[in-house]
């Protein structure tokens, strides 16, 4: 079998189901387990930290692991990273065959640090019989030295390994993610994928092929100068499905905006240009919070009105705003709340729209767009409420990326046109 720690919603899994493999997913959290039954895959409710390892000695052909991010990610506290010498010593312990978590975890700050050395408790255990074959671990970049850690204990036990950090933009994910890396193997060279994109497009030369521009969120999603291209927005719904509220929770509607709206491309062809917004932004720019529910949805005309979109990652003052016409920023979604947003900016006036341009107002993304950005096809079934469903997915794993990691130990050809976005 495929042993799969920290499961998630099934990011790791979609990409084993494209490749014509499953696995076992080991996950706590109860709607991540319900999305990943709705989507077919087998999962065993527990805490990894408490299940024990033995059923799946003798067993196990592959090992992956995404420990929870939150004690070390940029979003959050980060008290991970003062925990990390508890965490290095747990990992050095735990591969010698000592338990010693439970007097570490007393002295961490965050008890969720000390997770990122589970996966050793497994892999010694499984090592007893010569296994696993591989191993596919991924976490955000401060957890690289302990990635490093890892690889050092898995040489020793015969493991060839590779570390280091992979943006997710340079294999087709519409979003600049960068992770954490570590491949290992027991019968073949562990080395990273060869790169399929890159920030500008490269053309085959006499050195290799060439690579394909990065994947931009208008293309992701499906949306063109000309075809629907105004983010999702429509009337209804609540915290159990239909579409995603505004900030305020009024479900009042841009109500045919995505018909007659006009998106246009930024004109000044800048790349992976980042916005730093002080606090002030809300104030400066508005949002829905004060409209009235049953406050008509402002009209806006191809003829008149020209503007682009922008995705605002994250409501940090410090967050990325990135134009459609490029990869998203990482996207995350703190204390299981939707905090990216669809942002206006008026084009460049021109004597056709100089005295009529209307920007409207922020739009939060929905939970199907977000998906899609991390590489899940549109239909995949996200379950719980909204919050559940953005909590799901900001932990995910891009299916994309995880089957260039996963297709080389599998001796499997990845075709990325298996990984259908948008609808």
């Amino acid at each position: 079998m495929i042993l799969d720690l920290f499961a998630g919603p099934g990011g790791w899994s979609r990409a084993l189901q494209v490749l014509g493999r499953r696995d076992v997913g080991l996950e706590w959290d109860l709607w991540a387990c319900k999305t990943r039954a709705a989507a077919g895959q087998l999962t065993i409710q527990t805490d990894v930290a408490a299940y024990p390892a033995w059923p799946f000695v003798g067993r196990t052909r592959g090992l992956i692991a995404s420990p929870p991010c939150q004690a070390w990610s940029m979003a959050g506290k980060r008290l991970g990273l003062l925990d990390q010498p508890l965490v290095h010593q747990a990992v050095a312990d735990l591969a010698a065959g000592l338990d010693t978590r439970e007097k570490l975890l007393t002295a961490c700050r965050d008890e969720r640090s000390l997770l990122a050395a589970e996966p050793m408790r497994y892999l010694y255990a499984l090592n007893a019989v010569g296994e696993p074959d591989w191993v596919a671990m991924e976490e955000v970049p401060d957890v690289l030295t302990l990635w490093r850690q890892y690889a050092a204990i898995l040489r020793t036990w015969g493991f060839s390994v590779w570390t280091g950090i992979l943006n997710a933009a340079d294999y087709g994910v519409p979003q600049t993610r960068r992770r954490a890396i570590l491949l290992a193997s027991r019968v073949r060279t562990a080395q990273p994928p060869a790169p399929t994109h890159s920030q500008v497009h490269e053309p085959d030369s006499l050195f290799g092929p060439g690579r394909a521009r990065w994947v931009s969120m208008a293309e992701a999603l499906g949306w063109g100068a000309t075809d629907r291209p105004v983010p999702t927005v429509c009337a209804g719904g609540g915290p159990n499905g239909g579409p995603e509220p505004f900030p305020s929770g009024s479900r009042k509607a841009l109500s045919d905006a995505r018909e007659r709206g006009t998106w246009m491309p930024r004109p000044d062809g800048v790349v992976l240009r980042s916005r730093r917004e002080g606090a002030g932004w809300a104030a400066r720019n508005g949002t829905r919070e004060n409209r009235p529910a049953d406050a008509p949805a402002p009209t806006f005309t191809a003829e008149a009105h020209r503007w682009s979109w922008s995705l605002r990652s994250n409501n940090q003052a410090n967050a990325t705003v990135r134009p459609m016409t490029e990869p998203a920023g990482t996207l995350f979604f703190g204390h299981r709340a939707n905090e990216c947003i669809w942002v206006a900016e008026p084009a460049p006036p021109t004597a056709q729209n100089a005295d009529t341009a209307v920007v409207p107002e922020p739009i939060r993304i929905t939970a199907r767009e977000a998906g899609i950005l991390q590489t899940f096809p549109a239909d995949y079934p996200w379950v719980g409420t909204k919050g559940q469903q953005f909590s799901q997915i900001g932990n995910a794993v891009p299916p994309l990326l995880a089957g260039h990691l996963l297709a080389p130990h599998l001796e499997a050809h990845l075709n990325p046109d298996d990984f259908t976005l948008a609808a």
